[in-house]
């Protein structure tokens, strides 16, 4: 055995949309230590790995230059040789037109251990995203998937194209944008028809995804030169007549659109999930950090003393999880809440809560603070109230309850500090109009964007959380283009559909 144990898993990253990636891939790429991967993989794979996993993209035309075969060979090698559980990211299916067998074969000569896991190929996204039947009772028995960019080194024939041209089935042409008039001429030239129906489907099952229909005569103008980009793939046959012009993919409500999230990274996964859903493309750009507080003493003097609390109030779902997570750090569990009565600010501090099994005893139907403080002032006097609250926001609670005579006492849980500086892709992004929604969804999140964004936020439609929220963008200068009825996620989302 040699003196490491790293192994190396091929994993098929689809052909774009991140929610097509095996149960498999999904698990294996959150064990990795390292992982290495395709610039056409969609970064928001990259969510699925452990935060403490290094990710090396492999190069880009955008950056000018793609890593050699060789060059990739070396990396993945040498950390596998370290010990390091090794992902290599690839586009769509690996073993389709991937270059898999070289990157095995070096793999066996330095006697490093690998495991291959498919992926959805793009010929078969197309089918389902673009409304294209690869296969056809009447029309087309069987189908072949063929390259449009031979080896250049590569030993014996080229494909034969007599034999392609009467080929009784569909043809998909991979990485064959720029070498379609070749291709194209040479399949009319052994007897393909003129004719023949062609499907161009662009970014499949993204939501750039675009489709363009032609014949394989036109084909060679509709590629000419700058005409349309990779990648995208061709599909060559009588089933292309079968495609229709709307299909449930390109049906969704946010197709097309472009959104930015801008909430902490922890909690940004439900949004981008619900955004992706719903037919965005997505951009992350947190605007708020949240971590634990820097000073733990208030808040594990708080906990010592919580038989001593008659109320415990939570402005945010981030301080249910901080409160309850040092509750358990200092072995503590619910049992010490004893007989604290619970009062929640907003919809989704309250799911928070009945996510740890405690139910709120008192919620405002607005999510705001003077409609708590309305509501608890009657039930509170002459208790003693706990606010547990994060590092920076609005005081009405505390001064409200005590000018209301009531005792009351407040401790920082969490930390909540601004990102000073946008990633240059997302602001480079906003700043040329390529971003259609930004969504706020605090008081704190509109602030930073302010301060971090500044002038371009004009360039893109605000989505306010609550009124509150949207108040903050407004005395900024930035008014928002829809502020959600229902103070929720969905809310949210659901105000940004009804405005499309």
């Amino acid at each position: 055995m040699p003196p490491f144990h790293g192994k190396v898993t091929f994993v098929g990253a689809g052909p774009g949309d991140p929610e097509l990636l095996t149960l498999r891939g999904a698990e294996v790429l959150g064990q990795a230590d390292i992982v290495f991967y395709d610039y056409l993989v969609n970064p928001l794979q990259l969510r699925r790995a452990a935060p403490a996993a290094q990710k090396v993209c492999l190069g880009s035309h955008r950056d000018g230059r793609i890593l050699s075969q060789a060059e990739i060979n070396k990396h993945v090698i040498c950390a596998a040789h370290k010990g390091q559980q090794v992902v290599r990211l690839k586009g769509g299916d690996p073993s389709i037109f991937g270059r898999l067998s070289e990157e095995i074969a070096a793999l066996e000569d330095a006697g490093v251990s690998y495991e291959i896991i498919p992926g959805i190929t793009a010929a078969l996204a197309a089918s389902s995203h673009a409304g294209i039947p690869l296969t056809h009772r009447q029309r087309a028995s069987c189908v072949a998937f063929v390259t449009g960019q031979e080896c250049r080194d590569k030993e014996g024939a080229e494909l034969d194209f007599s034999k392609l041209s009467a080929f009784p089935g569909t043809l998909v042409f991979y990485m064959g944008v720029t070498t379609a008039p070749v291709w194209a001429v040479e399949l009319m030239a052994h007897g393909k028809p003129a004719k023949t129906p062609v499907v161009i489907v662009r970014h499949c099952s993204l939501p750039a995804q675009c489709t363009v229909r032609t014949t394989l005569g036109q084909l060679p103008e509709v590629l000419s030169p700058g005409k349309l980009r990779p990648p995208a793939i061709v599909i060559v046959g009588d089933v292309a007549e079968e495609s229709s012009s709307h299909t449930w993919f390109t049906s969704r409500p946010l197709f097309g659109s472009r959104a930015l999230v801008t909430r902490a990274a922890h909690q940004s996964g439900t949004m981008v999930d619900q955004l992706t859903e719903l037919g965005a493309s997505v951009l992350m750009q947190p605007a708020i950090e949240i971590t634990a507080a820097a000073d733990h003493r208030p808040l594990d003097t708080a906990i010592d003393n919580l038989a001593h609390y008659d109320w415990l109030v939570f402005s945010s779902a981030n301080g249910v999880q901080y409160f309850l997570a040092r509750l358990r750090q200092l072995g503590g569990d619910l049992r010490r809440l004893g007989s604290c009565r619970i009062a929640a600010i907003g919809p989704a501090t309250a799911a928070a809560l009945e996510a740890c099994f405690l139910r709120t005893d008192l919620q405002p139907d607005e999510n705001r603070a003077e409609a708590l403080v309305e509501k608890l002032v009657p039930l509170a006097t002459g208790k003693r109230v706990l606010l547990l609250r994060g590092s920076r926001g609005r005081e009405v609670l505390q001064e409200s309850l005590g000018e209301a005579g009531i005792d009351v006492e407040q401790v920082v849980v969490y930390q909540s500090r601004d990102i000073e500086q946008a990633e240059p892709t997302i602001a480079a992004a906003l700043h040329s109009g390529e971003v259609d929604w930004i969504t706020v969804t605090s008081s704190a999140i509109a602030g930073s964007l302010v301060r971090m964004f500044g002038e371009d936020l004009k360039q893109a439609r605000l989505a306010a959380i609550s009124p509150l929220t949207a108040s903050v963008l407004e005395e900024a200068g930035f008014p928002p283009a829809v502020v959600a009825k229902e103070y929720t996620t969905s809310g949210l989302l659901e105000a940004i559909v009804g405005e499309q």
